[in-house]
């Protein structure tokens, strides 16, 4: 029976059963190989276009406690990472299915969280064991590169990473670097740039990053290299600042129209675009709002005064003029304080954007937070809560509007694009993600952000993982390599808890396995029956050869050349760039999914559930 239909017993751990449920509700997005869905509101007839594991969750709208619980503690990860929500849920459906199996077996909770705490730390540490550092990937670089492949690594890398250099390296002395993350060719029109000798390439690491979103992670690049030039960062410091790269969704144009701005690109209607032309290329006083600009808003944590009461007759006709005296207020204060622009991080009532462009003020609303920011420490304007609060000390000045493109032929309704900045290097980068398709957009921007912030975890890091699964498989090794031990040491103790161990390790083992054989069937170039027996031949291969750093990246990659799940490059064809996956990111991931895992194992136990015979046939379908 498939995950996304499995049978929930209200006698076991419901709890559990309903976190197994749901992660098999987004086992065809997890790896590089993502279907667009359609997600339909059935009470509404709206429907959303969809692809990753999180836009998937966020749209079902999981009203049961569980499901709040998934979707909290996967947005939370999706905010700071942007990338590998699929693989926290998946593993999460995976490792509760594995506690389930652990209680079934009679093992108690204690032991359950004892072991998957021991598992847990077993992968974690085998992935800082196993990571490749900036300095060991620089070598390899620079081995690859030398011509008939000769091997030029300096004394301080080991022979066994040495010996996956020359394997890395083709007769003709071309570099011969293998597939994108999980087995997907990619062809690079990457420029290399010039960096410090201890620090890879950032098109290398962009590359082996791409995860089979080539000129997505182009652009990601394009943008990282705009923002160090502009905040003329030195040659040893290629971390970029994130919080300043933006992006500008536009339909109607081709997606290949996608383009870096340096600036801050933004939309405006008709009504805006009039003023926009009026007050471009002037230096402008600029206003900036933290909240929304109307009369109704108040800030988060706002509380009225004790006793507070409003006696009125008629409630339409009071709020409306108590609406008009506070924009009046509004217009005549930003009039006096000569503020010609204001930037509002929430929405702007109707009111006082038609009553600012009577006075030529352009207002823009839902303007990013970090833009906010990066303009008021550029022209001294202070962020205010409410436009009632402005004073001449929070005003800054400096700000040009520059009219940047008219979108009208493009877009159903007109829009015209502005670039706002402050002419005094603010180091803010537009990204402008294009489509043809309106409901697509979304999904080219998530892919940009997985790209723009693989890339910053990586620089941040200064260390990869093996990807294309090979870091999955070495830790199904070393799980399995515990839980052996722990069975041999019960035989001659006689210890049940070493016993019990070993089952636990083994079953989040098997979460691991599923993992790997999802993605691989995903990219549909393998059965489920045969991933597995390309994961099991690797594992043969690490049972029977003691693993050293070197001697792991060496069977990966030979592994990778020699089946064909592993690989979509043909004998006679040029291979491409070896594979990583991100360090913090992954850890971070198995962490949240071991944590969810855990919360609601101890939610489960801590609830008396049918334990009468009258619930043996009490059985419900999610």
């Amino acid at each position: 029976m498939p995950q996304s239909c499995r049978v929930i017993n209200s006698r076991q751990h419901v709890g559990l059963q309903k976190l197994s449920a749901l992660s098999g509700r987004i086992q065809s997005s997890v790896g590089p190989f993502k279907n667009y869905k359609f997600i339909q509101d059935e009470s509404s007839g709206d429907s959303v276009l969809v692809c990753s594991c999180f836009r998937i969750i966020e749209n079902l709208e999981p009203a049961c406690t569980v499901g709040q619980l998934v979707y909290e503690t996967v947005r939370a990860h999706h905010q700071q990472y942007r990338t590998g929500s699929g693989c926290l849920l998946f593993l999460a459906g995976a490792w509760s299915h594995a506690a389930l199996d652990s209680l079934q077996r009679g093992i108690s909770v204690q032991h359950i969280i004892t072991a998957m705490s021991e598992g847990i730390d077993i992968c974690l540490d085998a992935c800082k064991k196993f990571s490749v550092s900036f300095k060991d990937l620089t070598v390899m670089e620079k081995c690859t590169a030398a011509p008939g492949g000769t091997k030029k690594a300096s004394t301080n890398v080991s022979t066994e990473m040495a010996n996956f250099h020359d394997k890395c390296l083709s007769k003709s002395g071309q570099r011969k670097v293998k597939l994108s993350r999980h087995f997907c060719e990619t062809k690079s029109g990457m420029l290399s740039t010039v960096r410090h000798p201890d620090q890879p390439d950032m098109i290398v690491i962009a590359e082996s990053l791409s995860h089979g979103c080539e000129k997505t992670m182009k652009l990601a690049v394009e943008a990282a290299q705009m923002l160090l030039k502009t905040n003329q960062q030195h040659i040893s410091d290629p971390l970029f600042d994130i919080s300043k790269m933006l992006t500008c969704l536009v339909s109607g144009l081709p997606e290949d129209c996608a383009c870096v701005v340096e600036g801050c690109i933004l939309l405006l209607s008709d009504e805006q675009a009039v003023v926009a032309h009026m007050v471009k290329q002037q230096p402008l006083k600029v206003a900036l709002i933290t909240g929304d600009l109307s009369q109704t808003y108040r800030h988060l944590g706002f509380k009225s005064l004790p006793g507070e009461q409003s006696v009125h007759e008629d409630l339409d006709l009071s709020a409306s003029s108590k609406e008009d005296e506070w924009v009046d207020k509004v217009v005549k204060l930003l009039l006096n304080l000569e503020v010609k622009l204001i930037l509002t991080a929430g929405l702007v009532s109707q009111k006082v954007i038609q009553h600012c462009c009577r006075h030529q003020i352009l207002v823009v609303e839902k303007v990013n937070s970090s833009v906010l920011k990066t303009i008021g420490s550029s022209t001294g304007a202070i962020p205010v809560n409410y436009a009632t609060q402005l004073t001449e000390s929070c005003v800054g000045d400096g700000v040009n509007v520059e009219i940047w493109r008219d979108l009208s032929s493009y877009e159903r309704k007109s829009l015209t694009a502005v670039n706002i900045s402050t002419g005094r290097n603010s180091g803010l980068v537009t990204v402008v993600v294009t489509s043809c398709v309106h409901g697509k957009l979304q999904a080219l921007e998530d892919q940009f952000w997985a790209c723009a912030y693989r890339l910053h975890h990586a620089l941040k890091d200064g260390a990869l993982l093996p990807g294309a699964g090979g870091t999955e498989v070495l830790c199904v090794h070393q799980l399995q390599k515990q839980a052996e031990h722990n069975r041999v040491k019960d035989s001659k103790t006689g210890s049940a808890a070493n016993l019990y161990r070993g089952l636990v390790l083994q079953l989040m083992a098997d979460g691991l396995i599923d993992y790997i054989t999802a993605v691989m069937v995903n990219t549909g170039r393998c059965s489920a029956a045969s991933a597995r027996t390309i994961v099991s031949k690797q594992l043969t291969e690490f049972h029977r050869d003691e693993i050293s750093t070197g001697k792991f990246l060496q069977l990966v990659s030979q592994s990778k050349r020699e089946d064909a799940g592993f690989s979509a490059v043909k004998p006679d064809e040029t291979p491409t760039l070896n594979i990583y996956d991100n360090l913090s990111v992954k850890q971070e991931a198995w962490r949240k999914a071991l944590d969810l895992v855990f919360l609601v194992l101890q939610t489960d136990a801590e609830i008396i559930t049918g334990t009468g015979q009258k619930n043996e046939g009490n059985l419900m379908l999610l």
